[in-house]
């Protein structure tokens, strides 16, 4: 039974980071400079889920194994004024479209939300097999 749990809680710890990063790609749709003031439009992450747990050194569960970045084309917008337009004056904006950002989100939002379901049940059952054993 506790291996479920296991199972379950770690699914939960991948989810929350897959909706961080969520959040930052949404936070960032407009960035177009680094920390330093520099041109360098913010790139899309993707987190990468992997089977097994490293934190309990079980191969049973899932995890973020890692955060790549997307190397899809940047959106290119014509605004000849921007002090980072190109010479034919196009601006090239981070590769993230919000419509998936939000159908990404809503997916890792569910996976959690049946993750929490499972460990309830898993709860319910333990409680059951307990008090068959008092």
């Amino acid at each position: 039974m506790f291996g479920a749990l296991d199972v379950s809680t770690s699914a939960l710890v991948a989810n929350r980071t897959r909706l961080n990063v969520i959040a930052a790609n949404m936070a960032n749709q407009f960035s177009v400079e680094n920390a330093d003031g520099e041109y360098a439009p913010y790139r899309r992450r993707v987190p990468i889920f992997a089977s097994g747990d490293p934190a309990r050194g079980s191969s049973a569960g899932v995890h973020v194994a890692e955060i790549e970045l997307d190397q899809a084309a940047f959106r290119k917008k014509y605004e000849p004024g921007h002090k980072f337009a190109d010479a034919d004056g196009y601006v090239e904006y981070p590769n993230i479209d919000p419509a998936i950002e939000q159908v990404n989100a809503l997916e890792a939002s569910r996976a959690y939300e049946a993750n929490i379901t499972a460990v309830e049940a898993t709860k319910s059952m333990l409680n059951a097999a307990m008090r068959l054993i008092a």
